[in-house]
């Protein structure tokens, strides 16, 4: 009987942990034209028509990732093209999307996440990103002052670990 009891408290205390350092995304569309966004480690790619909201649970160990929009694609079940942000041809994206294209970049982990907008990699959508405890960046065109523009800036973000993020296309 302790050997099981045992075994159910590690499996608990595994558990917590492991959710402990999970993410959620939210990834809302308020362009008036579909995007098709795209993450990676997880989350992979899908069609976000006008007013459509997608969510990613992102697992434990997930250290980092990225969010972007992708514009003017055209897809044949999971094989086709996008004008901007298009990962290899991949409606599940698993590689980074070929600029331009703005994204939304996140570390994750411990007691602190961090987050940022980058437009190193070109513009080519408005965003809005935000955790449930930090600051919210809004990115609206290229010179927009909440973005990386190059990699000395200093714009990450921080807020507690275990967060819900936000990331709004056409802000």
């Amino acid at each position: 009987m302790a050997a099981s009891s045992s075994s159910i408290l590690l499996l608990l205390a595994a558990t917590f942990t492991a959710s402990a350092s999970a993410a959620t995304f939210t990834i809302k569309n308020n362009c008036g034209f579909t995007v098709w966004p795209a993450a990676t480690p997880v989350g992979g790619g899908t069609q976000l028509n006008p007013g459509g909201t997608w969510t990613i649970n992102v697992p434990a160990g997930t250290s980092s990732g990225r969010v972007w929009g992708r514009t003017g694609c055209s897809f044949n079940g999971n094989s086709g093209s996008c004008q901007t942000g298009d990962c290899g041809g991949a409606l599940a994206c698993t590689l980074s999307g070929k600029p331009p294209m703005t994204l939304a970049e996140f570390t994750i982990g411990g007691s602190q996440d961090s987050y940022d907008i980058s437009v190193i990699d070109g513009f080519n959508i408005g965003m809005a990103f935000s955790c449930s405890t930090g600051v919210g960046l809004v990115c609206r065109d290229s010179s927009c002052p909440d973005a990386y523009h190059q990699p000395n800036d200093m714009k990450t973000h921080t807020c507690g670990g275990n967060s819900n993020y936000q990331v709004t296309f056409c802000p």
